[in-house]
C-alpha cells in the first residue's frame, strides 16, 4: 500500500440537510491557534450550506469572555491594550458576506462600558444573550457551542 495514498472512506450515515437555523453559542475563548474555533466552524458550515443548497440561516452570538471579538479597531485597541486594531474584522466580514448575522449581547456591552459605535459595522445588538439563546432554541434553532 502507497503511503501517501489516501485512505477509503466509507459514508454509513449520509446526512443531506434540506433546511437548519443554527445559533453558535460564543461565550468563551476557544482558539486554534489564532484562529476563533467557532468562527472558523461558522465560515465552514456556512459554505457547506451553499455547496447542498440548505436553506436556513446561521447567527453568531457573541458575549461574556469572546465579547470583545467582533468590537472595532479603537474599542478593541483599549480592551485589549494594543495598538493592533481587530484582527478578526476581516473574519467578521468574511461571514457576513456569507449571510452569517453577527450578534453581540447588551449585557456584555453593559459590563464594559461599550456602546453600538464600539462594534463592528453591521453587527445586531440583542437585549441578552442567554434570553436570546432561549428565544432561538424556541424557534427551532440548534445551538453549537464550540
Amino acid at each position: 500500500m502507497d503511503a501517501k495514498a489516501p485512505h477509503a472512506i466509507h459514508i454509513d450515515v449520509p446526512i443531506t440537510l434540506k433546511k437548519a437555523h443554527v445559533v453558535f453559542n460564543l461565550d468563551h475563548l476557544a482558539f486554534s491557534g489564532d484562529m476563533p474555533v467557532g468562527m472558523k466552524y461558522m465560515g465552514l458550515l456556512a459554505k457547506r450550506f451553499k455547496e447542498l443548497h440548505t436553506e436556513g440561516d446561521i447567527i453568531g452570538l457573541f458575549h461574556g469572555d469572546a465579547a470583545y471579538l467582533i468590537l472595532n479597531d479603537q474599542a478593541y485597541n483599549g480592551y485589549r491594550q494594543v495598538n493592533t486594531g481587530n484582527p478578526y474584522k476581516g473574519l467578521v466580514l468574511e461571514l457576513q458576506k456569507q449571510g452569517v448575522q453577527i450578534e453581540e449581547c447588551a449585557v456584555s456591552m453593559k459590563a464594559h462600558n461599550w456602546g453600538n459605535e464600539d462594534l463592528l459595522p453591521g453587527v445586531k445588538v440583542n437585549t441578552g444573550a442567554v434570553g436570546r439563546l432561549i428565544d432561538l432554541v424556541q424557534q427551532g434553532y440548534v445551538q453549537i457551542q464550540p
